[in-house]
């Protein structure tokens, strides 16, 4: 698929793309659309000390492995809510994320920003695609990461491919931490990420949970924050698998192998049931 490529003077998200994604409730086809959207950004020094306080991060010259998340939240809505996006946003469901770090994510920018989807794939429970984000530089590429998201109920003619296995490795307690009822409120403050599922008991409900939930992304900023220690600065790929949601307020512990270039994790409320797990390996692994 080539991708068609629209240049943005801003990445800000209007408000009212979330009430054009409550009214689009519907399927409306089965194909991905060739758009893709990008532009030039620099970054604010008091968001990304807001993302570093939010989720725990140690201040650094170098970004934090999971803010380019953040950076690419608005064009990530922009294209979710694009008439020619066949899947409603309210209803998707973030399975997997992978990150690769090329090089060390240094200064405030310019960068150029862009995201699109692509390799739509059946899932034994709909189908799932890829949002795939770039961050460039003047020399290139910086940072890319692959979210992959589930649409329930959309029926393809294939059979769906087995989840990967992650290796089985030795994992030690490293950390433990409490996730405060508003984390959610917080978090989207610093990302734009306002889906009522994560707002407040109240909106949670009416999508089937019991309480909110935190942002799968804030437990993988927060997993990475205690992880700084054995992530190199770059030269590395990062795989995460979300799993059970984190009901808020709640409390989690975090596992993972010992320090080494190859490393596994998973995070798991007190009744032991995972909310992620993950591994990280050399680019060249």
């Amino acid at each position: 698929m080539t991708i068609q490529w629209r240049d943005l003077d801003t990445v800000s998200a209007h408000p009212g793309l979330y009430l054009q994604a409550v009214l689009h409730r519907s399927v409306t086809g089965k194909t991905l659309p060739d758009l893709g959207l990008r532009a030039q950004i620099t970054i604010d020094p008091r968001n990304l000390a807001d993302y570093r306080k939010v989720c725990g991060v140690v201040e650094s010259s170098l970004l934090p492995p999971a803010y380019p998340h953040v950076l690419a939240f608005p064009l990530q809505l922009r294209l979710l809510t694009d008439k020619r996006f066949p899947f409603p946003l309210l209803g998707l469901v973030h399975l997997e994320n992978s990150i690769q770090v090329l090089r060390p994510l240094a200064g405030l920018g310019p960068f150029t920003i862009s995201v699109h989807a692509e390799n739509l794939k059946p899932h034994d429970k709909g189908a799932v695609f890829s949002i795939i984000t770039r961050l460039e530089d003047q020399l290139g590429l910086l940072w890319q990461g692959d979210s992959r998201i589930l649409c329930r109920g959309v029926k393809l003619d294939a059979s769906p491919e087995a989840a990967p296995e992650l290796e089985d490795m030795q994992l030690n307690e490293i950390a433990h931490w409490h996730a405060p009822s508003d984390i959610g409120r917080r978090y989207a403050k610093v990302s734009g990420d306002y889906n009522p599922i994560h707002m407040s008991a109240l909106s949670a409900k009416l999508f089937g949970f019991p309480r909110a939930i935190a942002h799968g992304l804030w437990n993988k900023g927060r997993v990475l924050a205690e992880l700084a220690n054995q992530l190199p600065d770059s030269g590395y790929q990062l795989y995460v698998r979300f799993k059970k949601p984190l009901l808020l307020p709640g409390d989690v512990i975090l596992k993972a192998s010992a320090n080494a270039p190859s490393g596994q994790f998973v995070l798991s409320g007190s009744d032991g049931g995972p909310h992620l797990q993950g591994q990280w390996q050399p680019l060249d692994g």
